[in-house]
């Protein structure tokens, strides 16, 4: 046995690997080249929308940044991907890239960078680990195991590796962004230098990057606003000696400066707005929707277009619990920028908690489908219910289910509700028995999370020739995982005669408030 396992781990492992097109080695991936494009298709609109959206007030900064990747995707080793460039719309300085090329990096980064190669040092380095395959790399070194040993007991390693396929193609953003390896922030550090120099860029300004975050991460970063961007990218010394070689055998090129300065002169300008924007909303935060106004106020007359200040007007209006003027913010929040998610999601709470219930959805939904948010999924799913569409309200209400906080709970009653109104046996545990009388005797474990009130009981005869039935009522509150007997008066009954003689169940039920 131990033979045949081990001729079939080296089976898949050798299945397993493809070449690394960068470094041109054979290294370890259960996907192709395919499955990596359509996991970066799938997960990249939303991974765009749950960090802040596409920066809209200056698309042609979008199309700078896009510009200036597209010239070192066309240098790289892997070209042929659909490689995307996008600035996000958040203050956070951080840059990351999905399989399959897709590849983002905030306007809070920008920020920090000092001309057009230190950009490229930025956008080369992310387009390694895409061109390099180090996510599917990644994914597919911490699973080999589970998906080998499912391969073997299967019996067919191809429906596993379509099994993996399917459930990686699932994984959200999170999954993928996960912290890389030494060694792959080492390649991507060596090769991004390499596609810099191929298109005309001052390697230099690779290092000059790491120097100024080891720094920082030095420092201890004590805003923490360098944390996610170090979480992914840990800076090192021995990353930027390394980057110090690698600069010295390449040749010198160009830093754009002036073109860099030119591109971002609009969001340089806007930055004092943006910091009063952030400062109203730590305001909101601490309940100082009078002192977050003020400071929207100053944000808006400095940059009216930005739909991230109208959006935190309403909510700035909504905790002075005036809905007609929080209305009015969210609607010019849409307005400013129809293509991301939350103005929709706060206006469309605020109509259908107002009774414009449609209205309401319509947002919700037009939210929904940007980004399918727990707080969406359970308003869908409470409607889908009310309107007996059981089967929908269940998918939305297990979505949201997932989630922490209110929602999560709320959701989580709601999916209890619901399903107790259509199965309530699956939330009892329920095992027979004979009181000292010799009368049948029920007990009833309550296997939920929830506190319930189990209100009838179905007793099932199987000895009668027709299977009597009967139902009991029933008052019985159980709290999650206790237990409660309930006597049945049906007998006498010999011990003997409970096997395979009676059946009994919870058929109505109810939430305990």
């Amino acid at each position: 046995m131990k033979s045949f396992t081990l001729m079939a781990t080296t089976v898949l492992l050798a299945s397993a690997c493809a070449v690394n097109p960068v470094t041109g080695k054979n290294e370890l991936s259960l996907l192709s080249t395919g499955d990596e494009v359509a996991i970066g298709e799938k997960n990249y609109p939303p991974s765009l929308q749950a960090q802040g959206g596409v920066y809209h007030v200056d698309l042609e900064l979008q199309r700078y940044v896009s510009d200036v990747g597209n010239r070192l995707a066309a240098v790289s080793d892997n070209p042929q991907l659909p490689y995307e460039f996008s600035v996000i719309n958040n203050p956070t300085p951080n840059a990351w890239a999905l399989p399959g090329g897709k590849i983002a990096i905030n306007r809070g980064l920008l920020l920090h960078l000092n001309d057009e190669a230190q950009l490229a040092a930025v956008l080369a380095h992310e387009i390694v680990h895409a061109a390099a395959r180090h996510g599917a790399a990644q994914q597919s070194r911490g699973t080999l195991m589970q998906i080998g040993l499912g391969a073997i007991q299967a019996g067919s390693e191809g429906r596993q590796y379509q099994k993996y396929t399917d459930m990686a193609s699932s994984l959200g953003m999170r999954a993928w962004l996960a912290r890389y390896g030494r060694d792959d922030e080492l390649e991507s550090d060596r090769y991004g230098m390499i596609y810099m120099a191929r298109a005309g860029y001052e390697p230099l300004a690779a290092v000059e990057l790491q120097q100024t975050f080891l720094a920082l991460s030095g420092e201890g970063d004590r805003d923490n606003q360098f944390s996610a961007l170090f979480s992914s990218h840990p800076p090192s010394l021995k990353r930027v000696k390394a980057n110090q070689l690698t600069a010295r055998s390449l040749v010198a090129g160009a830093r754009f400066k002036r073109r860099f300065d030119a591109a971002m002169s609009g969001l340089t300008a806007d930055a004092p707005a943006y910091k009063a924007a952030r400062r109203a909303s730590i305001a909101l935060s601490k309940n100082d929707p009078e002192n977050a106004l003020r400071l929207l106020d100053q944000a808006v007359a400095a940059q009216p277009a930005e739909s991230d200040f109208w959006r935190l007007r309403g909510d700035a209006w909504m905790s002075l619990k005036n809905l007609d003027n929080a209305e009015l913010a969210y609607t010019t929040a849409i307005s400013k920028n129809p293509r991301y998610y939350l103005g929709y999601l706060r206006r469309g709470e605020l109509r259908y908690q107002r009774g414009a219930i449609d209205q309401g959805l319509i947002d919700i939904q037009r939210s929904y489908d940007l980004l399918a948010t727990a707080k969406a999924s359970y308003y869908l799913g409470i409607t889908a219910q009310k309107r007996d569409q059981l089967q929908r309200a269940e998918g939305y209400l297990s979505a949201a289910a997932n989630a922490s906080g209110d929602v999560g709970e709320r959701a989580r009653r709601a999916l209890s509700s619901l399903r107790l109104s259509t199965a309530p046996e699956r939330f009892f545990k329920v095992d027979l028995g004979v009181n000292e009388r010799g009368l049948l005797r029920v007990r009833l474990q309550n296997t939920s999370q929830v506190a319930l009130r189990a209100m009838q009981l179905r007793v099932i005869d199987l000895h009668r020739s027709a299977a009597a039935e009967v139902i009991l009522p029933v008052n019985i509150v159980l709290l999650p995982g206790t237990s409660g007997v309930l006597e049945t008066g049906i007998g006498p009954v010999s011990g003997p005669q409970l096997s395979g003689r009676f059946q009994a169940e919870v058929v109505t039920a109810s939430l305990v408030e």
